[in-house]
């Protein structure tokens, strides 16, 4: 009897977080400035995952060390699932390739699914005399001094993605850092840096007004968004694979219950024609998976950017 008893204890003591689950207002952070594409995403989710859970789930940017003191905050909050961060790229992939951070993005994290993808596109400013990949390649291996191109700062995932065509195409470029994606990509309006490998998003209206020129996209298949314009796999580097990506985490340790509760939500929100219309308008493809999906990919994410920075001897500048 007193094996019984203390079965349905244990039974009754898993089962009641997801009953009693949300018990107040959630907390999304978003570890990145208001009005980022980022943040328009998390406000998108946020908003249909409160019409599904039943209590208010409040945006809180969180910005600032290119993710870190949001990712912070969240691993070190309680562990009960009411605090939640949209990780990304940054914080959970190239960030933990090229520094020491006050979290370990494997360990202290318990994902619940994947969010959304959107491609990088490598571009060049419109003068610089290149319509393809290829042309890209000869020109860079043919100029003395190196085509220069601009980051939204040293290690960032846009540094690091040109770093990578650089590994795949055998190829050496300048590399001129900058704080952020404004100053960056006026500067490559302005024609002081001559490319960037930036997310669709934020090069979309300047390729579309023609001050850019799109050569590639970096997703596995074209966007729609840019459908005349090739992949990089397509332009001959079959092994090149670089998105941004979004996807949602808890505190590890949040339990398994709560943690599934989530990823119903969030599925059922990134399953929404609403949202997915939302969101293509961002060039952001959804990306529903489960926890487990999820935490395979962070840890994909972790390994290839730190062996890529291992193999070419990245050193920040």
């Amino acid at each position: 009897m007193r094996t019984i008893a203390l079965l349905l204890l244990l039974s009754s003591a898993q089962a009641f977080p997801q009953a009693d689950f949300p018990s107040r207002p959630l907390r999304y952070v978003v570890p990145l400035p208001p009005g980022a594409g980022a943040d328009f995403i998390g406000r998108t989710v946020a908003e249909r995952m409160a019409a599904d859970l039943g209590k208010p789930v409040v945006v809180d940017n969180r910005a600032g060390a290119s993710g870190s003191i949001g990712s912070e905050f969240v691993a070190r909050s309680a562990a009960d699932g009411h605090t939640l961060l949209q990780c990304y790229i940054a914080t959970h992939g190239t960030n933990p390739a090229v520094s020491k951070l006050p979290y370990d993005a494997v360990k202290d994290f318990a994902p619940v699914g994947m969010v959304a993808t959107t491609p990088n596109v490598l571009v060049v400013h419109e003068k610089v005399r290149v319509k393809s990949l290829a042309e890209f390649v000869v020109l860079a291996k043919g100029k003395a001094k190196g085509l220069s191109y601009a980051s939204t700062g040293a290690g960032s995932a846009t540094h690091l993605t040109m770093a990578y065509l650089e590994q795949q195409a055998a190829i050496e470029l300048v590399h001129v850092p900058y704080k952020g994606a404004a100053p960056a990509t006026t500067d490559l309006l302005g024609g002081q840096v001559e490319a960037m490998f930036p997310s669709l998003v934020t090069a979309l209206p300047h390729i579309r007004s023609g001050r850019l020129r799109a050569l590639a996209v970096s997703a596995a298949k074209r966007s729609p968004l840019l459908p005349e314009v090739p992949t990089v796999a397509e332009s001959g580097y079959a092994q090149f694979d670089s998105l941004q990506w979004y996807a949602l985490c808890a505190p590890a340790g949040t339990p398994r219950p709560v943690v599934d509760r989530l990823n119903r939500s969030l599925n059922a929100a990134l399953n929404s024609p609403e949202v997915r219309d939302r969101l293509a308008q961002q060039a952001a493809d959804v990306t529903p998976t489960t926890p487990a999906e999820a935490a395979d990919l962070i840890r994909r994410e972790v390994t290839k950017w730190t062996k890529l920075v291992k193999d070419v001897g990245l050193k920040l500048d």
